[in-house]
């Protein structure tokens, strides 16, 4: 088994390898002067299996240097290549919402399908049907392994803690949320009169004196957690914590959320951040162990399900 890492993630990629208490592999990754990207392996894979860990996040040269690393281990020889994928970029994009729009997770997906990998991994997808998009075998893995502790030491209950649904798409994993920490559960129905914008609609659910967890899978834009926020303060809520698993963090996201009633922003490191989107109420959970393991039962061919346990 060889570790190779991407530009776009390597802190992650370093947490994972001292995980499996192995070095990352050696790998040349540099643009030329009209930007064009250059990728070559500097050690022999040949019959190994290649681990290539990048998220892609913009900008979408990190999706051209994850499929030029994938290109280039299957030439190499390498025995099985598997896509490790933090962030899965695109995956909002999963149908056709409009006419004459693209599928774009599906054309990232069939990228990859040409290119003849063995295996992708991936962290709580936007759009989990989208691993119907390609036939090669597909792990889904979930921030919760390392959320779910964190979230614990707030000790909620029933009587004290809501999680707070800030949409319906996320309303499934906000109630699985909600049951293992044994607390209330509410929804906030909205609508998108533009892409990026949300208006509250509806609110199902009691707020009012309660401790709040919004749980989305991404803080993008930070207008549906910071307008989730905003509605659970003004509906009595005695606290917000907002909870997200990838930290694209895009615009405005920072001042929003500086601004915003929001007591504890926790994200995990599926992005890395640059420097100057830390802000002081953030606070960011490594899952460096969560995929660690997870290679590990790929490595070993045992079962994947123990970790969902």
């Amino acid at each position: 088994m060889k570790i190779f890492t991407g530009r776009s993630n390597s802190p992650l990629a370093m947490e994972i390898a001292n995980n499996l208490d192995i070095n990352l592999g050696k790998i040349e990754l540099y643009n030329f002067s009209d930007g064009e990207l250059r990728v070559a392996f500097k050690e022999n894979i040949r019959n190994e299996d290649v681990f290539i860990i990048q998220s892609t996040n913009p900008p979408a040269e990190n999706v051209l240097e994850l499929l030029f690393m994938l290109d280039a281990a299957r030439r190499a020889s390498a025995r099985r290549v598997i896509a490790v994928v933090p962030y899965f970029g695109y995956a909002r994009q999963d149908r056709k919402d409009e006419p004459r729009v693209p599928i774009s997770s599906r054309v990232i997906l069939d990228f990859m399908n040409v290119l003849g990998i063995d295996r992708i991994m991936a962290m709580d997808l936007h759009s989990p049907q989208i691993q119907g998009f390609i036939n090669t075998p597909f792990d889904h893995l979930y921030s919760s392994m390392a959320l779910f502790n964190r979230l614990k030491k707030l000790h909620l209950n029933f009587d004290n803690g809501v999680v707070l649904a800030p949409d319906v798409g996320s309303a499934k994993i906000s109630q699985s949320y909600a049951k293992r920490l044994g607390v209330g559960f509410a929804l906030i129905d909205k609508r998108r009169p533009k892409p990026n914008e949300a208006k509250v609609a509806h609110i199902v659910g009691e707020l009012k004196d309660k401790r709040v967890i919004i749980i989305d899978d991404m803080i993008d834009t930070a207008g549906t957690i910071c307008n989730a926020a905003e509605t659970a303060m003004n509906q009595g809520a005695s606290s917000v914590v907002a909870v997200g698993t990838h930290p694209v963090l895009s615009g405005r996201s920072v001042t929003r959320l500086m601004e915003s009633p929001i007591d504890r922003v926790i994200v995990c490191n599926t992005i890395d951040i640059p420097e100057e989107k830390i802000f002081e109420k953030l606070e960011i959970i490594s899952v460096g162990h969560v995929f660690a393991e997870a290679i590990k039962h790929v490595t070993d061919g045992t079962s994947l399900s123990s970790m969902f346990a």
